[in-house]
């Protein structure tokens, strides 16, 4: 018998600036961390504006997570402490372990419109893989598999597995899946999930429903809860949705289409101790982290 994940809660992304003074909307890490667990962190960075991401991220640490980027509109320029540097562009995605230590920046470039539109995720790293050895990789939009249904829906299979075909990303350490849906108007979707997975969607484009049920979810807009009670309603771009447990989840549109980011993984039910760029397990190696990089110890793998 299937079970179909119910709704736990719709959180619409929040206005935040980092980095050098980059305006970008946050979906995750601004509650509770262990909610998304694995995941601690997504940010939405679309922006039509120069001036709200030109500035970049210069030069800044991480320790303990794997940062994934996937850009739609526009390019960023890489660089990091391991020697590794490069330009991600439209449908491009790579990936940063931090593992024990890196200083990386990126610098977000528009296209000619002056339009610069992706994603980051923050992936957690298990407590036996904190000090692994940094690394990066990255892969072009063509490497990206795609799976067409009859139906007319699109997806991008970016990591994990999708209608017998796997995404190229495979060695980020808890082994995610991450989706990129696009489903027409007029269709009624199911996906089967991994029971035991943390799985969200982030809408990025259109609305639809999703797992239309009779229960009201809680319900977090510009910092306001309440329950809603209209369970068969649309949701919309800049909304991520936070699953129940089960097998499969559903999704309906009718007059508009929609797209979404489907993420999932498993849970590591494990501490976290997070000040700013670094994640760790407890409060003594996190301020080892912060005394290590006051002291320049940080960095244990240096360039070769």
């Amino acid at each position: 018998m299937t079970e179909l994940r119910p709704i736990k809660k719709v959180i619409r992304s929040r206005a935040t600036i980092e980095g050098a003074g980059v305006h970008l909307h946050r979906a995750i890490g601004l509650g509770d961390p262990y909610e998304y667990d694995p995941f601690l962190l997504l940010d939405d960075f679309r922006s039509d504006n120069p001036e709200d991401y030109l500035k970049g991220f210069p030069w800044h640490p991480h320790r303990g997570i794997e940062t994934i980027t996937y850009v739609l509109k526009g390019t960023v320029e890489h660089g990091d402490s391991t020697g590794t540097s490069g330009v991600i562009g439209p449908g491009d995605i790579q990936w940063m372990t931090a593992g024990s230590g890196i200083f990386h920046q990126e610098m977000p470039k528009g296209d000619k419109e002056g339009s610069m539109h992706g994603f980051q995720l923050w992936a957690n790293l298990p407590s036996g893989h904190k000090m692994m050895d940094p690394r990066y990789r990255g892969l072009t939009s063509d490497q990206i598999p795609e799976v067409k249904r009859a139906d007319g829906v699109l997806i991008k299979v970016i990591a994990g597995e999708c209608d017998g075909i796997r995404g190229p990303i495979r060695d980020v350490v808890i082994s995610p899946e991450y989706l990129d849906i696009f489903i027409p108007a007029g269709i009624n979707f199911s996906l089967a999930t991994t029971k035991g997975h943390t799985v969200f969607a982030y809408v990025i484009g259109g609305s639809a429903v999703f797992c239309d049920q009779s229960n009201p979810y809680s319900y977090d807009i510009e910092g306001a809860n309440y329950f809603d009670m209209n369970c068969g309603k649309a949701i919309g771009n800049g909304n991520l949705i936070l699953f129940g447990d089960g097998d499969h989840i559903t999704v309906s549109t009718e007059g508009s289409s929609v797209r979404f980011l489907l993420i999932s993984g498993a849970p590591l039910h494990e501490s976290i101790a997070w000040y700013g760029p670094i994640v760790m397990n407890t409060r003594e190696e996190l301020e080892t982290a912060y005394k290590e990089l006051r002291k320049g110890t940080f960095i244990k793998n240096k360039k070769k």
